[in-house]
């Protein structure tokens, strides 16, 4: 498949201690060439943590002029759904990336069935029946060794049986295991006889029924990867304990000349941002959110629906770089590359939000004339629009303020400022409504001051946008704030308020707008027209990231 150019990684991504270990691989000749694998559960939708580790496993092998495979850790039946398969391949290819093959864990079961029989044969795996709490009993302590299994002593022969009546289905779910056999007094508690195959009566959706066993993933994943001929199997840094085992099983069931190497980096963590698709999947099973894709989600569907680009993901995961040790960034850094990205981006709108009607009392009655506004001064390649001006308009309610504090320079009583692209006006009147708000402001215009002519060159402190009222298209505004914030404790909880709708008057061009497409709305921040609720007749934005940063660099 053709990557999207707009989506395509543009730069090769920066040096890390992980492409160090690479270069040195490589100038000993251990590998030929760089192979990689990005392998998620498809039990869930994946998350902002998850890109990091796109970008890294594909970015390498881009770097490398290697290759990359998408594999789907299907061990597990109980927990896994084609849903998540499709969101897995649409979020990697948003991305900007491409995989070299697609492969399943249950590609290799036949594989890893007999990897095991030959486990037992040596002597190295044997069939145990302690039950799940008597196995955490026996497993000891991370300062107290563990206690061997009474099962542990059993022969081959016998172990080939009871695996085979295992395989046979005349075991239930938890009633027998597959355990290695290694030392239950090591230092790692990984390396204590861990299991290896257990049994789960579920339908698999790529193997039907044929099996009522399966491998778990500490011996699935290694055998994978040699089989695919992985070079670097990069992982997080919760399995660099699991790394000895990993390599264990290599040497014990491996034909594979050269094995792969296990290198761990640290998971990417967020300030108030939840990076678990067990927690993530709760929120949505209790309805606490819309779906996996809501916009305030830290999924990749959910950032997508937000309004982030690929582009930003991608430059943020490089702008972190790759750590050998956990730490959490800011939040503020990501909506920093975000905003980055869209600046270069995106044309303007205008958008008044919590409006006052504008009466220009010396202005002609029905009226309109257009007036020209770039689209983004930051890029005068985008060029500019047209936009309606006549005698009643809307300006945001934070561009007026009856009593001005010191230092306001918008609107108020008996001052004078510029409307972008238009003329200068000056309040003479707040007319208000019998509860006291406001209801108009009645205004003059100095009919010389039109921008782009001679007086409208004059110096005035404030400058304000505006929406012709006649022209106007209403909207609704989708405020987010982050879906978590931190309780007394220290600990994450939801936010209640971290949605808040409301509406506002547009110019008329985004009448025209669809689902997807972004915008500044001048002043304010960007925004995007959601990819669910925005229809023909009613126009819904989520905010992107506003126009300042809090975030220091």
């Amino acid at each position: 498949m053709a990557i999207d150019k707009e989506h395509s990684p543009e730069t090769t991504m920066r040096s890390n201690f992980i492409h160090n270990m690479i270069d040195e691989d490589l100038a000993e000749g251990k590998y030929q060439e760089v192979y990689t694998r990005f392998p998620p559960e498809p039990n869930g939708y994946l998350h902002i943590g998850h890109a990091k580790s796109i970008c890294l496993n594909f970015g390498t092998a881009k770097k490398y002029g290697g290759k990359c495979n998408l594999r789907y850790d299907d061990t597990n039946p109980v927990k896994e759904d084609m849903e998540y398969v499709n969101s897995i391949e649409e979020d990697v290819r948003w991305l900007g990336f491409e995989w070299d093959e697609k492969r399943w864990a249950s590609d290799y079961f036949d594989t890893m069935y007999d990897a095991a029989i030959e486990l037992i044969k040596k002597g190295k795996a044997y069939v145990c029946e302690l039950t799940a709490e008597q196995m955490k009993e026996y497993r000891g302590t991370l300062t107290e060794p563990g206690k061997e299994s009474p099962y542990r002593n059993r022969t081959a022969q016998e172990n080939l049986a009871l695996f085979e009546d295992m395989k046979a289905g005349k075991y239930g779910d938890g009633e027998a295991v597959l355990r290695a056999k290694i030392d239950m007094s090591s230092p790692n508690i990984n390396m204590r006889d861990p299991i290896i195959y257990r049994v789960a009566h579920a339908t698999h959706h790529n193997t039907g029924d044929k099996w009522c066993i399966y491998p778990m993933y500490d011996f699935a994943h290694p055998i994978e990867d040699a089989i695919e001929g992985i070079s670097h199997s990069i992982c997080t840094l919760e399995f660099e304990d699991h790394r000895p085992l990993y390599d264990w099983v290599l040497n014990e069931v491996g034909f594979w000349n050269p094995q792969p190497r296990q290198i761990e980096f640290a998971r990417l963590n967020i300030t108030n941002m939840l990076m678990s698709k067990r927690y993530l999947k709760k929120l949505v099973d209790e309805g606490a959110v819309s779906g996996w894709d809501d916009p305030r989600m830290p999924t990749i569907a959910g950032i997508r629906r937000r309004g982030y680009t690929p582009e930003a993901i991608r430059s943020f995961c490089d702008d972190i770089g790759v750590a050998k040790s956990n730490s959490t960034v800011d939040f503020a850094q990501l909506e920093t590359s975000v905003r980055d990205d869209l600046q270069f981006k995106v044309a303007a709108r205008n958008v008044v939000m919590n409006p006052i009607k504008v009466v220009i009392t010396n202005y002609p009655e029905g009226q309109i004339e257009t007036c020209e506004v770039e689209n983004n001064r930051n890029v005068p390649e985008l060029g500019e629009r047209e936009i309606p001006f006549g005698r009643e308009l809307w300006i945001d309610g934070d561009d007026f303020m009856e009593v001005p504090v010191k230092k306001y320079f918008r609107l108020f009583p008996g001052n004078e400022v510029r409307l972008k692209g238009g003329y200068f006006i000056t309040c003479n009147e707040v007319v208000k409504n019998e509860d006291g708000s406001i209801k108009e402001l009645l205004c003059s215009y100095d009919p010389e001051t039109k921008s782009g002519t001679e007086g409208g060159n004059r110096k005035v402190k404030g400058t304000i946008h505006f929406v012709e009222a006649s022209t106007a298209v209403k909207i609704k505004i989708r405020e987010y704030q982050t879906l978590m914030i931190e309780n007394e404790d220290g600990d994450l909880e939801l936010n209640p308020d971290s949605l808040h709708e409301t509406w506002g008057y547009a110019e008329p061009s985004v009448s025209d707008v669809k689902a997807g497409e972004r915008f500044q709305f001048f002043r304010k921040g960007y925004y995007i027209a959601d990819s669910e609720l925005t229809t023909d007749d009613e126009k819904v934005f989520n905010s992107i990231v506003s126009l300042k940063s809090s975030w220091k660099k």
